[in-house]
């Protein structure tokens, strides 16, 4: 932070991931239209050595610009493009975020309450050791894996199997949802901060303040979702990489 920073208190802007500037670069492109819906993306080769990046680099940022549904990665023929524009509603999995937080709204938030009041010492410890891991964890892919095991244990501790089951028939949905806000929104630290408010109005027993944690954890997930598929303009090409 340099001394302007500290002093006027002004947000220090998040440094970009190559996965991002490698996204936000090619997603630009197809927005432009340098690559029209139809048209076949450069190979993945071709694309690493114009971008200057590693190909598992190239394969998150190709990833993700599917999930937006921008493009579709066709077996043995190469990715294409799909649409001009980000789908405002993308897929994880087998259901759109939009369902996917319809449905976390409607169970989630009253399953949060219900812990609070249900939960077992056995609970509350799990929970807390959870927290600290992910607290801990600098691994995207650990974390995303502890962050539906949370879910879960929330699930548990409402002491019905039903909620249970529900987050485990999204659990597949989730994960791939964590990963792309984590990827493209750098919600880890701010989601570890949710989560325990959650374990924090749990070990209290307070219904109210549970719901309002869990409801609260949901809108900043909207939100970043929301800024993702819909952000302010870009054209700038990755550091260091070239145009495509």
């Amino acid at each position: 932070m340099n001394l302007s920073d500290s002093q006027t208190g002004d947000p220090v802007p998040r440094r970009v991931s190559a996965m991002e500037a490698v996204l936000g670069h090619l997603r630009s492109a197809i927005e432009r239209g340098d690559y029209a819906v139809g048209d076949k993306l450069p190979s993945e080769a071709e694309l690493c050595r114009r971008l200057e990046v590693s190909r598992p680099v190239l394969r998150e940022a190709l990833r993700a610009l599917q999930t937006m549904g921008l493009t579709v990665s066709r077996t043995g023929k190469g990715t294409f493009v799909l649409s001009n524009g980000p789908d405002e509603d993308p897929t994880f999995g087998d259901y759109a975020a939009s369902d996917l937080l319809e449905v976390r709204r409607h169970v989630e938030i009253p399953m949060t309450g219900y812990a609070a009041t249900r939960r077992t010492s056995e609970d509350l410890d799990h929970l807390a050791h959870l927290l600290e891991r992910m607290e801990r964890e600098t691994d995207t892919t650990a974390w995303v894996a502890m962050d539906t095991v949370f879910h879960l244990a929330v699930a548990q501790a409402a002491q019905n199997p039903v909620f249970r089951r529900v987050i485990e028939e999204i659990r597949d949905a989730l994960a791939r949802q964590s990963a792309f806000l984590n990827e493209l929104g750098d919600r880890r630290e701010q989601s570890n901060r949710e989560h325990r408010a959650i374990v924090e109005a749990l070990v209290d027993g307070s219904s109210h303040d549970a719901a309002e944690a869990m409801a609260h954890h949901l809108d900043r997930v909207e939100t970043t979702l929301t800024a993702i598929v819909r952000p302010e303009r870009t054209d700038a090409p990755p550091e260091g990489g070239h145009q495509a």
